[in-house]
């Protein structure tokens, strides 16, 4: 999947994976981070 200069909006969950470590790999594929956040869906 090529993501360079894409920008994504990141939405992790805190049980599941957070969107700090998805960011991480979003900045890795190239990804520009507009938004980020870890929700608690119960």
């Amino acid at each position: 999947m090529d993501l360079a200069n894409k920008k994504v909006f990141v939405l992790g969950e805190r049980d599941g994976v957070p969107a700090p470590a998805i960011e991480e790999c979003m900045n890795a594929a190239g990804a520009e981070i507009i938004y980020k956040d870890t929700q608690c869906f119960v």
